[in-house]
């Protein structure tokens, strides 16, 4: 197969030219990067892993495994599909990960870290579940603090970007595959994977909005390590066309398993032009040579603003989000709960405008608080996009890790609005209360304090 590759094709993407043409593109925030498990490396007991290899042999361990035949790669499907055949429940072996990876309080590695601090990158996708990409842009961006949005796609709940990539207000990282909760909806075995990579091209469950961002921009395929054929499926489903027609995007893949297989790369060569396998290295290598030349191309540039940190939050209590027309309606609220002795946490720049993103918004909502308040008016119906909207979606993402029988999301109507049409399907699940002007009852006030003493904040 090397003898029908010429000579310059080998050493393609270390040609000054191609660099060129990629830096560029990046000054012209056009590239967009998918993220897999080949650069998400972490440090354990002084040796350097990848996070599948650390998360397969400590999910054999919990289960009493043998983990000394587990294969480097994909060894985490490897104990799935051991575990699966002895009929242990996909849920409970989603729960298991889900508490290692509480525990183990995992730090990106240094290639996320290199590859997270490029500013001109704001749209980063994921085909990984673990959130160490989100926290190397939230550490390398934010000094740590959640400023970062994300997104996680799922077949029974299309969630898709809020806007296109060039109007994103913030770094988005988006997980297509799914992203880590204690109930599973992620990618976790090749037989999720082939699910969900079909779910995918089905029209009702397409983020249409991704995909055209996909379509039309330049994307470095990072670590995926995908298999010949679902290499090429991944391929046609985010140009969204055949691989021969001619376009101006470009498509670089550089992961460790793509350069040693020939099938694939024979088949790019023929049908895919645009697209160009680096066989330089591996994804960390890409990443290296990529962050060295960013930097000599800008050399001025501070990864981060220390102006965006954000002093740490009273732990627990109430987040109230609120649309800016409603606002004193939000400040009736906050009043009256915080009467009852009841910890709110409200900013006072976004009660002024309501609309006003901060980092801590989302580490609050995520985190912090004990319960979320969420106020619908005729407001809320109304208008179809919003920061509040943003708010009830990352409450929605902690809700589904929370078990049923635990209460955090209290749906409340503070006008006349009968049955609303514009809220998540789950609000009515969970009822509303009718607060007219959101003025508290003594059953309210008992219902909030209830879930803050009954509920220890993570």
């Amino acid at each position: 197969m090397e003898d029908s590759i010429a000579p310059s094709e080998l050493a393609l993407l270390w040609k000054d030219n191609i660099w060129d043409r990629l830096l560029d593109s990046l000054d012209e925030q056009s590239v967009i990067p998918i993220v897999g498990s080949d650069l998400l490396t972490i440090e354990n007991d002084g040796d350097t892993l990848t996070l599948d290899r650390y998360l397969a042999g400590r999910l054999a361990d919990s289960n009493n495994l043998r983990a000394d035949d587990i294969p480097d790669e994909r060894g985490l499907n490897f104990v799935v599909c051991r575990l699966l055949r002895a009929h242990k429940d996909r849920y409970a072996i989603c729960d298991d990960i889900f508490q290692i990876m509480k525990d183990s309080d995992l730090k990106p590695g240094e290639p996320l870290r290199k590859l997270a601090e490029i500013p001109a990158f704001n749209l980063f996708v994921t085909t990984t579940f673990a959130p160490l990409l989100e926290r190397a842009v939230n550490e390398t961006r934010f000094g740590g603090a959640a400023g970062t949005a994300s997104i996680s796609y799922s077949p029974k709940r299309v969630d898709d970007l809020p806007t296109s990539k060039d109007k994103l207000t913030r770094p988005t990282v988006y997980y297509l595959m799914g992203k880590l909760s204690a109930t599973g909806g992620y990618v976790l075995s090749d037989e999720d994977l082939l699910e969900h990579v079909c779910d995918l091209q089905t029209p009702a469950r397409r983020p249409e909005r991704l995909f055209d961002e996909l379509k039309k921009s330049h994307l470095l395929i990072l670590g995926e390590g995908f298999s010949d054929w679902l290499a090429r499926v991944f391929l046609r489903i985010a140009k969204g066309g055949r691989l021969s027609a001619m376009r101006e995007s470009l498509e670089i893949l550089a992961d460790s398993r793509t350069q040693g297989d020939p099938g694939l790369v024979s088949f790019l060569q023929q049908f895919s032009s645009h697209t160009r396998v680096f066989r330089a290295g591996g994804a960390i290598d890409f990443v290296n040579e990529l962050s060295r030349r960013w930097r000599e191309r800008h050399p001025e540039a501070v990864p981060f603003d220390s102006s965006q940190a954000t002093t740490a939050l009273p732990p627990g209590g109430v987040f109230i989000s609120y649309a800016s027309e409603d606002a004193a309606c939000a400040e009736e609220l906050r009043s009256g709960l915080e009467a009852a002795g009841v910890t709110v946490w409200f900013d006072q720049e976004s009660l002024r405008s309501g609309d006003n993103y901060h980092p801590r918004i989302e580490e609050y909502i995520a985190r912090g608080c004990n319960c979320f308040v969420a106020m619908i008016s005729q407001t809320t119906e109304l208008r179809h996009e919003g920061y509040f909207r943003r708010e009830w979606s990352l409450a929605l993402e902690r809700d589904r890790g929370i078990h049923h029988a635990r209460r955090f999301i209290l749906p409340v109507i503070v006008d006349d609005t009968l049955e609303p049409a514009t809220v998540p399907r789950r609000f009515a699940e969970l009822n509303y209360t009718w607060l007219p002007g959101g003025r508290v009852t003594p059953v309210f006030v008992r219902d909030v304090q209830g879930i803050i003493q009954n509920t220890r904040a993570p």
